[in-house]
């Protein structure tokens, strides 16, 4: 089923698009080399303050898992900009917090900015049809994806000069921005009012007795769950582990952004050509390889910054090819509920986050090195290699029924 195509007077420019999801990007890891530092400016551990990572992505998991059902009803407009509205004032609440209870509090309810994420992908599906989904997606990610690549080194370098506050600031005044754009040029994409939400909820057994959908969306799930558990535990590799600066952690976290940046543009310029399944195998064999080859390395006692970022920029290289092609695999199998798949299947990739985040910050300890988190970002991107298999075997077997 392809959608009819969106009217040229009422699409929203790219860079609207690339602006909704990389105000999500940033907010979850421009202050990222604080982590550390705010610990011990709350007096708390830094497995609590961790939870800004963790807790911060399973509230998103749920608000992704509403954000595209009350979309399809409701509109994308209206509820980005609520989105927005809500998270502006929940940036106040972090600048303002008094204790890290208070401060995690605010931090939650940030996470509602995250419906970007799926309603930027839905815009986009309502925009195009599905063979063309993929290629757009990839240039709207690959946009997206120069914002995670260079916040953490200003995140970094804001902490080292005003302290962590000022990350929070940023934060604040680049949504504002997002808010007045959106405002102006984000028309509504959703074609005859959506769907009701009732009817919504009663479709989602549709969609999980899909094999199809599943496969995508474990496979999105499994490979960007590496990527959350590296951000849950990648400050305290580099500061405590490498012994890296705030800076110098910024600095190295724009690598696997670059390798995302390289694997979203393969991904627009070749999946309509090699499709779908082919994009999203190969990128999760590049996700595992080299995480294995790194974590080899750190059990022989070998770890360097060079080789642990180095192998998540392949990781982010393969996220890169894998997730636009999975995201589109996931929005074709029911066109019309393009909102509700991809607000499931992303909640169900920031819920797995969620817990492989703080998975990782629980078992980082000064003497273990990076193995832990290495390991569960071995297991998780093998796995998305064996769900693209099984979405590749289910299509040869409705290929050869006919």
């Amino acid at each position: 089923m392809t959608a009819n195509p969106v009217p040229a007077t009422r699409r929203p420019k790219l860079f609207t698009l690339v602006s909704i999801t990389g105000a999500g990007a940033l907010s979850m890891n421009i202050f990222l080399p604080s982590l550390p530092g705010m610990a011990r400016d709350f007096g708390v551990d830094y497995a609590l303050m961790q939870l800004s990572v963790s807790a911060f992505l399973a509230v998103s998991a749920c608000v992704q898992l509403l954000c595209g059902p009350i979309s399809d009803s409701f509109g994308r407009r209206p509820v980005i900009l609520v989105s927005f509205a809500v998270f502006l004032l929940a940036t106040v609440g972090t600048l303002l917090a008094p204790t890290a209870g208070w401060f995690l509090f605010f931090r939650m309810i940030q996470a509602i900015v995250t419906s970007g994420f799926v309603l930027s992908r839905a815009v986009v599906r309502d925009m195009v049809p599905a063979e063309r989904a993929a290629s757009m997606i990839g240039y709207v990610t690959m946009g997206m994806s120069l914002v995670p690549m260079i916040a953490p080194t200003i995140g970094g370098i804001l902490d080292e000069n005003f302290g962590w506050r000022a990350s929070f600031v940023t934060m604040g005044v680049l949504a504002s921005v997002v808010f007045v754009l959106c405002w102006f040029d984000l028309r509504e994409t959703s074609r005859g009012g959506g769907v009701p939400l009732r009817q919504q909820i009663a479709t989602y057994p549709l969609l999980a007795r899909s094999q199809r959908f599943w496969g995508y969306a474990l496979a999105a799930t499994l490979s960007a769950g590496a990527f959350y558990a590296y951000l849950g535990g990648a400050p305290f590799v580099g500061q405590t582990i490498l012994h890296l600066r705030p800076a110098e952690v910024g600095y190295w976290f724009a690598a696997p952004s670059i390798g995302y940046a390289m694997g979203n543009f393969i991904s627009a310029r070749y999946s309509t050509r090699f499709g779908m399944n082919r994009m999203i195998l190969t990128g999760a064999i590049i996700c595992t390889l080299p995480l294995g080859v790194a974590l080899v390395i750190d059990m022989l006692d070998g770890q360097t910054p060079l080789i642990f970022f180095g192998s998540v920029a392949f990781m982010g290289l393969g996220n890169g090819m894998l997730l636009p092609n999975a995201n589109a695999g996931m929005m074709s199998v029911r066109p019309e509920l393009a909102g509700t798949a991809s607000g499931l299947g992303g909640a169900m990739a920031v819920a797995g986050g969620a817990g492989l985040a703080a998975l990782a910050g629980a078992f980082l300890h000064e003497d273990t090195g990076a193995a832990p988190l290495l390991v569960i970002m071995v297991i998780v991107s093998a796995g998305s290699i064996l769900s693209a298999l099984w979405v590749m075997a289910r299509e040869r077997r409705l290929l050869a029924q006919g």
